[in-house]
């Protein structure tokens, strides 16, 4: 196994803000707490010390030993759950969607990412115990954005009519699935692996949480992971303080919409990620998450006829927290105010949102994280690999768009020079002297002269594309061997972590992959890796 790693701002593939970020700018730092350096954690430890009450920690240890009542737990995971009623213990959190079958690859960059940056800091700070998180998204209602996996190019699919919390869906109709899913595997040993991990998640288990919780914690079980589920009444008895500071006083819309707007004017180039409400909160009933809206002297339900007063509103938040359901803006607090949390480790959309949290944060005084982006990986194999020795390609130039990595390529291998920037400039020289003339005689010839270069350059420019068009056809077998390889990597003309499956890596890999990706991936290097295998 080889590892090569490329600055992220190099593979084009991440955003001016995420890449602002990770080389430090200054107009940015007001907007997180801490980089994630390993000797910035030191204070941040403190900090989180300092704020964290032990009551958090018992209603914490409480809450996961209940939600892992019907799971087979690995010891060094028994161990991180005691270790969390502990004083000197902390947490590194990532968090993702119930997406089938884990989705994306990236799924498992997330929490190896986690899993190593807690190692790291044991090292570091070994006084202090450190447990890694993974985060369900059990509450998020948006179904189609989980609903399926990709495998060799094939969108396997479950197909569902589906409405509120989708970790409250039942796993009905996955069996059609799981065939499809199985019909496509073939019958190696890693194959029959895959199809008994996907039936034992989804086929033996009722709701998409405890399919997800137990699919988790079959591929990351021993590394001592811990799984948490945020719809939990006793958790969420914890949030109502700040519930109710977002609902009846707006305080998360007035500060988060003030930083977007001081973010947005740092750079035209940052786009800003979200945008708050009013009010932050979802309505949480079997079947229903609708957003909690102010009406005419009280509160209602986006869409429905429901009303609330002032009282009811407080009351029932009081009495029944587990109804109330933190969206994308409230969601970050709620996770560092039930985990003793030193960092949260996203990816680059997740990161330029929680630029967004600072000043909400301190206004409700809880600690802001550190901020990781989570590691990304390009996997190549073995025969891939020495294909591209062979074409001379490089795997930085494989991150360029199609029609740009081909160019070049071309450029590179033709036996003539189809490059015209020599000839234009020579043309620019020429004209340098015509507009001169034309100064002396008559300035209003100036505009012909323009004209005649603008004619002039546009038409070598006609000619280098027909001359690059001609040579593509005469290099065309190189052409074809050098897309396809980018295809396979690149597929759907993008990052391979954000298309295709684990399945696929499982299949050459097996029992190998976690510990490979393990020992491979360091997060606080902040580079796009490269693992050959």
């Amino acid at each position: 196994m080889d590892i090569d790693c490329l600055p992220f701002k190099n593979t084009g593939y991440f955003s001016t803000l995420i890449c602002d970020y990770l080389d430090q700018s200054e107009a940015l730092k007001p907007f997180y707490n801490r980089f994630p350096s390993l000797n910035n954690f030191e204070a941040q430890i403190k900090e989180k010390a300092e704020s964290f009450p032990q009551l958090h920690r018992d209603v914490l240890y409480d809450s996961i030993q209940k939600q892992y009542a019907d799971t087979s737990v690995s010891k060094k995971t028994q161990d991180h759950i005691k270790q969390l009623k502990e004083p000197i213990t902390f947490t590194v959190v990532t968090g993702h969607q119930l997406n089938l079958f884990t989705g994306p690859l990236y799924f498992l960059y997330k929490i190896v990412s986690t899993i190593n940056l807690t190692q790291t800091l044991k090292k570091k700070y070994p006084k202090y115990n450190f447990v890694p998180i993974y985060w369900m998204a059990t509450e998020d209602h948006d179904f189609d954005e989980i609903n399926y996996f990709n495998f060799r190019g094939k969108k396997l699919q479950w197909n569902k009519n589906a409405s509120g919390a989708v970790g409250h869906l039942d796993t009905e109709g996955l069996q059609e699935v799981f065939t499809a899913f199985a019909n496509e595997l073939g019958r190696t040993t890693n194959a029959t692996v895959l199809k008994e991990l996907f039936s034992k998640a989804y086929l033996n288990h009722e709701t998409l949480t405890d399919a997800t919780r137990f699919l988790a914690n079959e591929l990351f079980g021993d590394t001592g992971l811990v799984i948490v589920d945020g719809d939990d009444a006793d958790l969420k008895q914890l949030l109502i303080p700040y519930a109710k500071r977002d609902i009846f006083e707006q305080v998360s819309y007035e500060k988060v919409s003030a930083a977007a707007a001081d973010l947005g004017s740092v750079s035209k180039d940052y786009n800003i990620q979200v945008n708050p409400r009013e009010i932050n909160y979802f309505y949480l009933v079997k079947g229903i998450r609708e957003r909690i809206v102010a009406v005419d002297n009280g509160y209602g339900l986006s869409d429905t006829p429901k009303f609330w007063s002032k009282s009811d509103l407080q009351k029932e938040l009081e009495e029944f927290p587990e109804r109330f359901s933190p969206n994308v803006i409230a969601r970050p607090l709620y996770q560092e105010v039930i985990l003793p949390n030193l960092c949260y480790i996203g990816g680059g959309g997740e990161i330029a949102y929680w630029l967004e949290l600072k000043s909400m944060f301190k206004n409700m005084q809880v600690p802001f994280p550190i901020l990781l982006l989570r590691n990304s990986v390009l996997a190549i194999t073995t025969k891939q690999s020495e294909k591209l020795q062979k074409m001379e390609v490089s795997v930085q130039d494989l991150f360029l768009k199609q029609h740009s990595f081909i160019n070049k390529k071309i450029r590179n291998i033709s036996n003539i020079d189809i490059d015209f920037t020599p000839q234009k400039k020579l043309l620019e020289t020429q004209f340098e002297s015509m507009y001169a003339l034309a100064e002396q005689t008559d300035a209003s010839f100036l505009g012909a002269v323009k004209a005649q270069e603008i004619k002039q350059k546009q038409g070598l420019d006609h000619l280098e594309k027909r001359l690059l068009k001609a040579q593509k056809r005469k290099l065309k077998d190189h052409v074809v061997r050098m897309t396809e390889i980018q295809n396979q990597l690149f597929p759907g003309q993008s990052l391979q972590e954000r298309n295709q499956n684990f399945s696929e890596l499982y299949l050459e890999l097996g029992e190998n992959l976690i510990p490979t990706l393990l020992k491979a991936l360091q997060p606080l290097q902040l580079e796009f890796a490269i693992l050959k295998y």
